[in-house]
């Protein structure tokens, strides 16, 4: 390419990955625009806490469920080929939500179903995806430069989806949101086309599926440098987003019930999350991005408490940036240590791990909407922030243990 790009995107100098970049920036756009209408039609449905909560599970735990299990097919199958397919799947759920709500006869069990079967694919697409951005850059050490663009791609998105779907909701209706969804998949469907990558030999059926997760499984028990990002990362995951999870409702308690909050709270999350991954691109390699991590985790545990204390909407938009700030350093630090640690033959496996360890958010909206029922937005985000917070306390006790028995200089 004759483009060359500044160090902070660096990896954009790869033909492959400057596409799929592209097209997959458009999608999660569309995509988080439909998390947002759900969500908002899961409450304007049911005037329930527990069901925007159920919703988030049902849509999630299929990745903490089969998180491992598509790590296994993106090491064993064509990557590119596999993640058309599961697009093109997303565009018809699309599609047909979009439908449904145009003409009236979405119900909160039609919601709860197309969240469900999306999760479905979801598990299959997540671990596929990580582990394909290794093969579409052209030099080894723009990786973790590529996984810092890609968390921002994302962060950028979760700005924007929200902002786009609270303002369609409030002045055309929620159906736009997944109509609009729809035409995204086409960019990303096309985006995938037009890499130039070789395809992938098919493998053997080998050891089978569970003896290659089992084989995932104590490879990683025996290296403690991704066992220990690979514990860390479900914590965040089930107690992290507990102030986006029940957002739709803090929206309608605090903000009277206006959708543009609702996008608002998300975009301030979403900005957060920006800030921390162009901090993560601009970092040349993982030299003391152990000690990122747990501070990550540490200030989520304190944005949550800030939230859960706010007085007013204006204040917890403040602490809902700083959420999405250390959530990022958290979960993309841990991603980008753990793909420049392991090898490529564990790649899948370990990413697959990765996912699956995501896989504990929709437990945490479970439990998120069960005590927000029980006792109200505020006292259920103070529990989750405590349990942030302890677990950053111990990942980094964990880390100065491993300094202390191999000696100085050997953690950062």
């Amino acid at each position: 390419s004759a483009v060359n790009y500044p160090p902070l995107l660096r990896a954009l100098n790869s033909r492959n990955y400057r596409i799929f970049f592209a097209g997959q920036g458009v999608s999660l756009v569309g995509n988080w625009m439909t998390n947002t209408a759900s969500a908002w039609l899961a409450y304007e449905l049911t005037h329930n806490a527990f069901a925007v909560g159920f919703l988030t599970f049902a849509n999630q735990i299929p990745i903490l469920v089969l998180g491992p299990l598509g790590g296994v097919l993106g090491d064993r199958l064509d990557r590119r080929r596999l993640l058309i397919g599961l697009q093109v799947v997303c565009l018809l759920l699309s599609a047909a939500m979009a439908v449904l709500v145009a003409t009236g006869q979405a119900t909160f069990v039609l919601l709860l179903g197309m969240a469900g079967i999306r999760g479905l694919v979801n598990a299959l697409e997540f671990p596929t995806r990580q582990s394909f951005i290794v093969a579409l850059v052209d030099r080894k050490e723009d990786l973790p430069n590529a996984i810092a663009l890609n968390s921002s791609l994302f962060n950028v998105a979760r700005l924007l989806g929200p902002s786009v779907a609270g303002a369609l909701i409030y002045f055309a209706g929620p159906a736009w949101c997944f109509g609009l969804d729809t035409l995204s998949f086409v960019a990303a469907i096309v985006g995938l086309a037009l890499l130039r990558v070789p395809a992938a030999p098919r493998k053997g059926p080998g050891k089978g599926a569970w003896g290659e997760m089992r084989e995932g499984l104590l490879h990683v028990r025996g290296h403690r440098e991704l066992l220990a990002p690979l514990v860390l990362v479900p914590v965040i995951a089930f107690s992290g987003f507990a102030s986006t999870i029940l957002a739709p409702v803090y929206a309608h308690e605090v903000a009277g019930g206006d959708p543009r909050s609702l996008g608002w709270m998300l975009s301030a999350m979403g900005a957060g999350a920006l800030c921390s991954a162009l901090m993560l691109g601009g970092r040349r390699n993982t030299s003391g991005l152990d000690r990122w991590v747990w501070q990550g985790a540490l200030l989520t545990g304190l944005a949550l408490a800030g939230y859960a204390l706010a007085p007013n909407l204006w204040v917890a938009l403040v602490f809902l940036v700083a959420n999405g700030m250390g959530v990022v350093l958290c979960m993309a630090g841990c991603n980008t240590l753990l793909q420049a640690r392991v090898a490529d033959s564990m790649r899948g496996r370990v990413m697959g791990l990765f996912v699956m360890g995501q896989g504990l958010y929709p437990l945490g909206s479970l439990v998120a909407g069960s005590l927000a029922s029980l006792w109200g937005v505020r006292p259920a985000v103070l529990c989750f922030a405590l349990i942030a917070g302890a677990a950053a306390l111990v990942y980094r006790a964990g880390q100065r243990g491993a300094a202390a028995a191999t000696g100085p200089g050997a953690a950062h």
